[in-house]
């Protein structure tokens, strides 16, 4: 009896043999034995989970947006660019030989519009490039608006023609001048002083049509150097205007040649005009006259 009431009394009491308390229990051994074992799937594996999916998120959101960081930045340099070639400089394509040797076809030149900016004028020697509308060309051409558009955009970046109202001459006289062809040798005289002119195509002469002009303030006469090829000042002698770009026409000067690599410099200036002088302060007794075309 004694040993039986023994071994009833050790047997709830004994720590061999633990029982679980259903008051206590909340199931905190299930956490403790997931997170024990090295390898085993459970809170950590949760947090690796959560950070590899955040990468990639992340990654996800960086890619994202690249496009469109890239377009606004191409945007932003097209803008600048054109910004730069409307106030500064504007490339230029040359289109034919009337400039030759000087500019050549294919040549981009590269066009200073602040030369004439702070009240300095076009002078004589200088190449120039000017809206012939009005003078060179009388009526301008009607055209797609939005063809237009991006014509001129790809002009002003120098990727295409310019305009068939743009044109690129040298200038021969400026306001007053009275400019005559030809004397007895067959040159160009400026205010009564012949005139060499080492930049004209080799075997050209400097011109093949008599004129005898005096030039009216605020205009200029202007000559291509490839004068047997070149449409020029001589063409329009009885068009309205005979001939004379208005100075405020003029876009600005060709300084660069930028384009091909090989031909990369400046554009000379010459000193044919040096010993010109400048126009009689009363003007020149000789009206203006000349015919033909060159």
């Amino acid at each position: 009896m004694d040993t039986e009431a023994q071994h009833t009394e050790r047997g709830p009491s004994s720590p061999a043999d633990p029982q679980p308390d259903p008051a206590t229990d909340d199931g905190s051994r299930s956490v403790r034995v997931s997170g024990t074992p090295s390898g085993a799937p459970g809170i950590e594996d949760g947090i690796e989970d959560g950070s590899e999916d955040g990468g990639a998120d992340d990654e996800g959101a960086g890619r994202g947006p690249s496009w469109r960081r890239t377009g606004l930045i191409g945007a932003a340099c097209v803008v600048f660019l054109l910004l730069l070639s409307h106030f500064v400089a504007q490339p230029f394509l040359i289109p034919s030989g009337s400039m030759e040797p000087t500019l050549q076809v294919g040549d981009r030149i590269l066009v200073n519009k602040l030369a004439y900016r702070f009240g300095s004028e076009p002078r004589r020697g200088d190449v120039v490039v000017f809206d012939g509308s009005g003078s060179f060309v009388q009526e301008e051409r009607a055209g797609n608006p939005v063809t237009g558009l991006v014509h001129d955009a790809a002009a002003a970046l120098g990727l295409a023609a310019p305009d068939e109202t743009d044109f690129v001459k040298r200038v021969v006289g400026v306001g007053g001048d009275r400019v005559v062809c030809c004397d007895a040798k067959g040159r160009i005289t400026v205010n009564g002083v012949r005139v060499q002119e080492p930049y004209l195509t080799p075997g050209d002469r400097p011109s093949d049509v008599p004129f005898d002009i005096v030039v009216p303030p605020g205009t200029l006469w202007v000559m291509g150097d490839h004068r047997s090829q070149s449409s020029d000042s001589r063409d329009h002698l009885g068009s309205p205007g005979g001939g004379m770009v208005p100075v405020d026409k003029v876009v600005g000067r060709a300084d660069w040649i930028v384009w091909p690599v090989a031909r990369w410099t400046t554009v000379t200036e010459t000193d044919a005009y040096d010993s010109v002088p400048a126009p009689p302060a009363g003007g020149h007794t000789v009206g203006p006259r000349g015919s033909g075309h060159g």
